[in-house]
């Protein structure tokens, strides 16, 4: 009986083990040609032309001529008119102190106004908080051109987005 069982699990063994690889009996077809030849009916083209080594002569501007007429001249005007009434514009200012104590915020206002005497600056009270706002900039690269000048002065400063006044004699 012992034999018996040792046979039977020496073949389950051989019959589980990896398996010779089978062989290949699907024929493959051979790449089969068209049964006609279509060559005669592809289109033919000539090879280009080599375009010549000529540099192009540069093109002279030409002036324009009576390009704003009357009723452009006229809308112009009025939107020249219409800016000079404007006042404010979407800006930064420099917040450089913000506290409780006026004479510290005193303090900053003049060292910026001694060392920077074209800057202008706004020192506003709302109960209890000083602040002191140095310039009018009307991009943000300007203003922190002008923040990394008053930094040595006020070293909390910082960039605020407000309305700021146009300077219009600047421009």
């Amino acid at each position: 009986m012992l034999l018996f069982s040792a046979l039977l699990s020496l073949g389950a063994c051989a019959a589980s083990g990896p398996a010779a690889p089978a062989a290949d009996t699907a024929r493959r077809a051979a790449p089969q040609l068209p049964p006609e030849d279509l060559s005669r009916f592809r289109p033919t083209f000539p090879a280009p032309k080599p375009a010549p080594a000529v540099a192009p002569a540069p093109a002279r501007p030409v002036p324009p001529t009576n390009q704003v007429n009357a009723q452009i001249d006229q809308r112009l005007r009025d939107q020249a008119f219409t800016n000079q009434n404007v006042k404010y514009a979407q800006g930064y200012r420099i917040l450089a102190y913000v506290g409780l104590e006026k004479d510290k915020a005193m303090a900053v206002r003049r060292s910026v106004i001694s060392r920077y005497p074209e800057e202008t600056d706004y020192l506003t009270y709302k109960q209890p908080i000083f602040r002191l706002q140095i310039g009018d900039y009307l991009t943000r690269l300007e203003a922190a051109q002008a923040l990394l000048r008053i930094r040595p002065l006020a070293p909390r400063a910082e960039l605020e987005s407000m309305q700021v006044n146009i300077n219009k004699r600047g421009y």
